[in-house]
């Protein structure tokens, strides 16, 4: 089993451990959502590929142009998330994830693959020196200090979309946008939810529920991103630290 992975499949996306929630026999709320996300997805060629364990060992990529990302590019694979964790770490599993994708997005003729990343790492991001190593540069960048990294197999590369460079809304409240596709999103948002209204802090939380929808945000998005008096701050989920310190500012 140690080198056995799988795709998740319309046959077994009801069963399979999706790797990155908390493991309980109970169904949670975030799981149950994804699922939901994915079933929707496997059909526009989502990939989400997982070594045979109840674990983090996985990665997550579908094509640009079907990816909910504010990416612009043609005939490439965008990685979502390639997570290794607590004792898979360090085994060589990162290494195939990667080399998986690869290949599959030469079998299929892609142009490339390409993933978020910024000039300082970010903890909801996947790790950019990692990628690095395969061939993976910048080939664009925001103003707030994202960047676009691509490997390219011939010469074109992505872009971030204009209005991805925005980084501004017409609101001062606290705006969150989110979509369903990572399981630890709708804990982070009841969450943030409770401390807004118990500290009675206005707050915008917008659902991004449809493809058109997270091309046209005003900002990055992996599947998170937080304003604040109009300016974009992050795409990392919030816990309840970070939160304060951004209503401090």
């Amino acid at each position: 089993m140690e080198h056995q992975f799988i795709n998740l499949t319309a046959e077994n996306l009801a069963v399979e451990h999706l790797c990155c929630i908390i493991r309980s026999k109970k169904p949670h709320p975030g799981v149950e959502a994804k699922r939901k996300w994915l079933t929707q997805r496997l059909s526009e060629g989502h990939v989400f590929r997982k070594l045979d364990a109840k674990g983090c060992v996985f990665i997550e990529y579908a094509p640009l142009e079907t990816a909910w990302v504010p990416i612009i590019g043609e005939n490439y694979l965008y990685i979502y998330c390639l997570w290794i964790n607590g004792e898979y770490k360090g085994k060589g599993y990162g290494k195939m994830l990667m080399e998986f994708c690869l290949a599959d997005a030469k079998v299929k003729g892609r142009s490339g693959v390409c993933m978020l990343g910024a000039k300082k790492q970010k903890t909801w991001l996947s790790d950019q020196a990692f990628v690095k190593k395969f061939g993976f540069e910048t080939v664009d960048s925001t103003p707030g200090g994202y960047e676009l990294l691509a490997l390219s197999f011939d010469g074109t590369t992505p872009r971030f979309a204009e209005n991805a460079k925005k980084e501004q809304i017409s609101s001062d409240e606290l705006t969150i946008y989110y979509d369903l596709q990572c399981p630890y999103v709708p804990q982070v948002i009841e969450k943030v939810g409770q401390y807004c209204e118990a500290s009675a802090v206005p707050v915008s939380l917008i659902q991004v529920d449809t493809l058109q929808k997270s091309k046209a945000l005003p900002c990055v998005f992996n599947n998170f991103a937080v304003f604040y008096k109009g300016k974009f701050e992050t795409v990392n989920l919030l816990d309840i630290a970070y939160l304060a310190r951004i209503l401090k500012k």
